[in-house]
């Protein structure tokens, strides 16, 4: 996310803030929804994410894993460490925890990512997860493997996911394609081979892999973009670095943080001829100030 100047030429007249279309990918080569699935997998894989995220009715015993309990030691800290960081709004001493703690148990019940069975552990370990469990970490040396090779056990993985981080995305679509292979079953869609879509015309998908971004037409003229869209022009043409720094440097420019700070016309042109600037820059000198500000006020002359 940035400003930068741009060369365009004296005649490009393409409108103030808004995207520049050749850096937005058009319309048509948008798919329609598939319509058999919602995002590309299969009726039994979708059930099984459902699962385990608790989107469906989940009962901790269809895996071989045993409830949670209010006083379950892993449940009640994460309970204790919630009244202590909230107590305004859990309440405090020995109700507000046992309170919390149901209501964690609870949640956590009805969720299959806090009660794997052994089987989706393993296919978490051979897909390279789980290193919390099978490698040792340290600033010198990084992730080690341990050897011999460690297997946690389900047990220790679903107590390990009430703490901390916990399970991400890939261990979700991980062990999901993993039950899908053991039980038989394809883990994509086969209306729309996993894509979530399907193309409106024939060659649609080619097409848009094809297509490439392409920048605005260059030339004389100076300009101010910004990044932190896709890119968009923010100020008019100007036919020389000094004129747009006098823009810059009068009322008409109140785009970003520098609309609560007006740069001197100095700043400005050695921005400009530095020709590019992070959004904003913070330090213990400067405080926050807009990266415009920041460049044009660290770079020489000689830029």
């Amino acid at each position: 996310m940035s400003r930068e100047v741009r060369r365009v030429p004296t005649t490009f007249d393409w409108p103030i803030n808004e995207i520049w279309q050749g850096y937005l990918r058009p319309n048509k080569f948008d798919e329609d929804k598939c319509p058999d699935c919602k995002s590309g997998r299969s009726p039994q894989a979708q059930h099984l994410r459902d699962l385990w995220y608790g989107y469906l009715p989940f009962d901790p015993e269809s895996t071989g894993s045993t409830a949670l309990r209010h006083d379950t030691p892993a449940v009640r800290a994460f309970a204790e460490r919630n009244i202590g960081n909230a107590p305004d709004f859990y309440g405090t001493g020995e109700p507000a925890i046992v309170r919390e703690a149901r209501r964690l148990a609870e949640l956590w019940n009805g969720m299959c990512c806090h009660h794997l069975a052994q089987d989706d552990v393993d296919a978490l370990v051979a897909a390279g997860r789980l290193m919390d469990f099978t490698h040792t970490w340290s600033a010198e040396t990084r992730w080690q493997k341990i050897d011999p090779p460690v297997v946690p056990t389900a047990a220790q993985v679903n107590e390990w996911s009430l703490r901390g981080f916990g399970h991400d995305g890939i261990n979700a679509s991980i062990a999901v394609s993993a039950r899908c292979e053991r039980e038989g079953f394809a883990d994509t869609c086969s209306t729309c081979q996993g894509h979530g879509s399907v193309e409106a015309y024939p060659g649609q998908r080619a097409a848009a892999e094809a297509w490439e971004r392409t920048d605005p037409p260059t030339g004389d003229g100076w300009q101010l973009w910004e990044t932190v869209s896709e890119g968009s022009p923010i100020s008019p043409v100007f036919g020389t670095p000094e004129l747009l720094a006098g823009w810059m440097a009068s009322p008409a420019y109140t785009w970003g943080a520098s609309k609560h700070s007006q740069l001197s016309y100095e700043t400005a042109l050695r921005f400009v001829k530095a020709g590019w600037a992070p959004t904003a820059v913070a330090s213990a000198d400067t405080g926050l100030v807009s990266g415009v500000e920041y460049v044009g006020r660290h770079t020489g002359d000689e830029t």
